[in-house]
């Protein structure tokens, strides 16, 4: 259990008030009053991800008086997409930007980061809801890395997509239903990788707007790799290609 978190009413509202960087909310399911009514207005205002628990669970993370509402916070400042793209276009840098549609194991998304920073990527995307929470456990299994590389957490993936297309990217996805081996793929040119839960994958509307969908031969009888493994395998062909080898 993640140990960084608030609660209280007053508590939560100050700490949405002043910036702090929030990973969820969690409100007592059936929760009425202004209380509760301003806790949402805030979230929503400050797109800070909100859910709707039980009473029991509340309960479970601390039995202090926690007035229906805990405010789990993040380890790092989230950044924007927008600004780290048309930056890196101004540094006359090829953009190289992974996307995490659905990732929600820590441990996995710690080791991606890791990856990522040693990579030279320069932003990890995830989305706002049904993605991964960053706590202390996902800084530790990315080795600091999660303090280095910057994160955008955004509402609607394929509404982001859709703006590094128009800017220039091109979106590639790894999945098995891929046309094409990863390594056939030309990713000298700005790009952006799409990688899925290993559960249920990548989303087909994200598929349905990739430039290319590639994929990792699996040659033994397991169908695939863990996201972590895949991940590491294709951002390091990106610098593989980069770097003229």
């Amino acid at each position: 259990m993640n140990n960084d978190y608030i609660y209280g009413v007053r508590a939560v509202i100050e700490a949405i008030e002043l910036g702090k960087p929030i990973d969820k909310i969690l409100l007592k399911s059936g929760m009425k009053g202004d209380a509760s009514s301003e806790i949402i207005k805030l979230a929503k205002a400050n797109k800070t991800p909100l859910k709707f628990v039980p009473l029991e669970k509340l309960n479970r993370i601390t039995r202090k008086n926690h007035q229906g509402v805990i405010c789990f916070i993040s380890p790092i400042e989230y950044s924007d997409i927008e600004e780290i793209v048309q930056m890196t276009f101004e540094q006359g840098k090829t953009p190289f930007v992974l996307i995490l549609d659905g990732v929600t194991d820590v441990r996995n998304f710690g080791a991606i980061a890791r990856t990522a920073e040693c990579a030279g990527v320069n932003a990890i995307i995830i989305k706002a809801k049904g993605s991964v929470s960053i706590n202390s456990d996902a800084v530790k299994t990315s080795a600091g890395a999660l303090f280095k590389i910057p994160v955008c957490r955004v509402d609607n993936l394929v509404t982001t997509v859709k703006y590094l297309k128009n800017s220039g990217l091109n979106i590639v996805s790894a999945s098995e239903k891929g046309s094409v081996f990863y390594y056939e793929h030309d990713f000298t040119a700005p790009c952006a990788i799409i990688m899925g839960d290993e559960g249920r994958g990548i989303s087909l509307e994200m598929l349905k707007i990739s430039d290319k969908v590639v994929k990792i031969p699996i040659l033994g009888k397991i169908e695939s790799l863990n996201v972590a493994n895949a991940a590491s395998i294709i951002m390091y062909d990106v610098v593989r290609q980069r770097s003229g080898n």
